[in-house]
């Protein structure tokens, strides 16, 4: 008996209720992001880095995604960030009704951008639509070059793509031009920030973009 049909109504019922979390995240006028990386590639380290760097009055929130613990959310917490921790008792990527229970914690206060941390790795959380507008693949130098080759899923999914650690690219033997090369192979048009999240490089032009999408989202009606 094939599974095929019960993975295909998984993914439908998935899919409606991002639907769902995309109107939510519209009528707020808030950005969603979802922020996805192997773990250690400094999701955590970008979404504060971009907080720091926001226009001011760009409101920022955050769901954090783990199999276990509040790490992060506490990290977010201290440095004045909303949360809503989501642990998924094992399961390796966040879904759109685990993100439908988040949102009334976070919209109703006010929220401009929302950015989704999601469980860290290179597959499950490629496959799974949340709402957001604009899938985020974090890499890392540490991580190798290779990695648009070997989780193609992954990189032909993300909307902008930021290679963290660029600061210590040289102890790994890094080649930026063979990673480029492997992400254009799936995606051709997804913009590429080089960053280091510890030194501040390419933050600053990661941030501008980001924040030029926010830019044009249609705003949401004045209630009178």
């Amino acid at each position: 008996m094939t599974k095929i049909p019960v993975v295909q109504q998984i993914l439908s019922a998935n899919d409606a209720i991002a639907d769902e979390n995309r109107a939510a995240l519209d009528a707020a006028g808030a950005l969603g992001v979802n922020v996805m990386a192997s773990p250690g590639a400094g999701k955590t380290s970008l979404i504060l880095a971009t907080a720091a760097r926001l226009p001011a009055g760009l409101r920022l929130a955050v769901i954090e995604g783990d199999v276990a613990g509040r790490i992060d959310a506490d990290a977010m917490a201290a440095a004045g960030i909303p949360v809503v921790q989501i642990n998924t008792g094992g399961g390796c990527h966040l879904d759109a009704p685990m993100v439908r229970s988040a949102l009334p914690h976070l919209l109703p206060d006010g929220v401009d951008m929302l950015m989704i941390e999601n469980v860290g790795n290179l597959i499950c959380p490629a496959g799974f639509a949340l709402g957001t507008h604009v899938n985020l693949v974090v890499a890392s130098t540490p991580e190798g070059h290779d990695k648009p080759y070997k989780y193609p899923g992954m990189f032909a999914a993300a909307d902008v793509v930021t290679l963290n650690k660029a600061d210590v690219a040289a102890v790994f033997d890094f080649d930026f031009d063979a990673f480029q090369r492997g992400v254009r192979m799936v995606n051709p048009a997804a913009p590429i920030f080089v960053i280091s999240c510890r030194t501040g490089e390419g933050v600053n032009a990661w941030v501008d973009w980001l924040t030029a999408q926010h830019a044009v989202m249609p705003r949401p009606p004045k209630h009178s």
